[in-house]
């Protein structure tokens, strides 16, 4: 693992996001989010979703939903919940649903989830984890809500395991943080250790390959 994601300093994250600037981002975006992500972004959606290959009658969480762009991609025999922070996010989603009765969509922080323990056999999360305030509390409580023996999946950009770029990363995330309400320095070791996590796998996703797909199984 310290090979794969690198090592760093102790710190998981130099940047401070702004949560009103995260709402009032998507709020903004929400109705052309499909048009200016969904393309360059969609192939790692498919890659985590081919990955972890839900079962029928799996239970399944989406963390930041989003507008849907995962809906078509889910099969009609699980149970697929999608949380987003965003009401104008959740709109568009609800759009993509179109009806479809096995999937639920609901308005919640990600760092307080409104679900008992141990609710869900696979708990994914794409590009989610750079645009929350608090990564740690929202991965903890990730596991919180993931079944023993169950999947949680991060789709996302992480501190990269190069000297150079990962100095780089950390000299552009106060920056992108300000003005686009993204961190560019997450550290996934640091993140996955302090979550009590381990990756069974690991690998680079989309065009550029500068997203990391990790799919850990909670074990206790």
């Amino acid at each position: 693992m310290r090979d794969r994601l690198g090592r760093s300093s102790d710190t998981l994250s130099a940047a401070t996001l702004d949560s009103d600037l995260i709402e009032h981002f998507y709020a903004q975006c929400a109705s052309v989010y499909d048009l200016l992500f969904g393309p360059i972004l969609q192939a790692g959606r498919r890659e985590a979703i081919r990955q972890f290959a839900p079962q029928p009658g799996n239970e399944i969480l989406e963390i930041g939903i989003g507008t849907g762009l995962t809906v078509p991609l889910y099969p009609d025999d699980c149970c697929i919940t999608g949380i987003d922070s965003s009401e104008p996010m959740l709109r568009e989603a609800a759009r993509n649903v179109d009806g479809r009765r096995n999937i639920q969509l609901f308005r919640m922080d990600a760092a307080r989830l409104a679900f008992p323990d141990q609710s869900f056999d696979v708990v994914f999360a794409a590009y989610v984890i750079s645009v929350v305030p608090d990564p740690l509390a929202v991965l903890k409580e990730m596991r919180r809500v993931c079944r023993v023996g169950g999947r949680i999946v991060l789709l996302n950009h992480f501190l990269s395991d190069s000297s150079f770029l990962s100095k780089v990363e950390r000299m552009l995330s106060p920056i992108t943080t300000a003005r686009l309400g993204f961190r560019t320095d997450v550290d996934a070791r640091l993140l996955l250790e302090r979550a009590a996590l381990r990756p069974i796998a690991i690998r680079k996703v989309n065009t550029p390959k500068i997203w990391t797909l990790i799919s850990c199984e909670r074990d206790h």
